[in-house]
């Protein structure tokens, strides 16, 4: 878990765009577990820079997209890495990151794929839907999925999808700000669909307007966007039925049955 905090955090501060707590080292503890150390920040909630953050928020998603235009531009050939840490100037082409990651305490499988479709659907929405039905046996999203899976392309008819370097749990709990501007903490992050990133985010609040102006000023909605949406929170919705029990059965039932009409 805080080894694939620490590879995040790494992620997000060489793109420089949104402020994070510099990470130092996960430590071995000799009486059990670990321990993981990393800057301090003076932090409160966010208030007078939510419309920063969504400005910041949107360079950090057009990052990896800003480095394959500058490749482009210049014509280079690059040969280009998977690992995080071999330098800023390098364009990733891939989904899933260079290390696992946990979207709280379960562990995200980030291995590589040429397809967004692909990469989520099996190793975002199947491997919550698997864990589920190995713990409680649920017929009903059982079947709800197998229509869904079948589904999932025509969320994505006509898209080009570059990956976007996500913070991956940006929810209202995982943001503030410090005395020069927003901070980001806590990170999940893999390379995806910048998308995804907003599902959590209409969820539980903590997010104004401002926030979603400033972010869509520089990446607009395109069309499909608020059904992607519920697709996207589906997984959320499931993972949180994994975390906490049947509480959010009906929410994960519901946007099944939603998605499929």
């Amino acid at each position: 878990m805080f080894e694939g905090e620490m590879a995040s955090l790494e992620a997000i501060l060489k793109t420089e765009s949104v402020k994070v707590p510099r990470p130092v080292k996960v430590l071995q503890l000799e009486t059990g577990g670990c321990a993981f150390v990393m800057e301090h920040l003076d932090m409160h909630g966010l208030n007078k820079y939510s419309k920063q953050l969504g400005d910041q928020l949107a360079d950090l998603h057009l990052h990896n997209k800003r480095q394959l235009e500058k490749v482009s531009k210049e014509q280079q050939t690059v040969v280009l890495s998977l690992l995080i840490g071999k330098g800023a100037g390098q364009y990733v082409d891939r989904f899933g990151f260079c290390s696992p990651t946990c979207c709280g305490y379960i562990a995200q499988e980030n291995e590589w794929q040429d397809d967004w479709v692909t990469f989520f659907t099996r190793q975002r929405l199947q491997s919550q839907l698997k864990l589920l039905e190995e713990s409680k046996g649920d017929r009903e999203a059982r079947e709800l999925w197998a229509q869904l899976q079948l589904k999932m392309p025509q969320f994505f008819k006509e898209m080009e999808i570059v990956p976007a370097l996500l913070h991956g749990d940006l929810w209202g709990g995982n943001v503030a700000e410090s005395g020069d501007g927003p901070v980001i903490f806590d990170p999940a992050s893999f390379y995806g669909h910048s998308e995804y990133e907003l599902a959590i985010s209409g969820m539980f609040g903590g997010f104004n307007d401002s926030f979603y102006s400033a972010y869509h000023h520089k990446i607009p909605k395109t069309a499909g966007f608020a059904r992607r949406n519920q697709l996207y929170q589906l997984f959320h919705y499931l993972n949180h039925w994994n975390h906490f029990g049947g509480g959010y059965r009906g929410s994960s039932i519901g946007v099944m049955k939603d998605l499929l009409k």
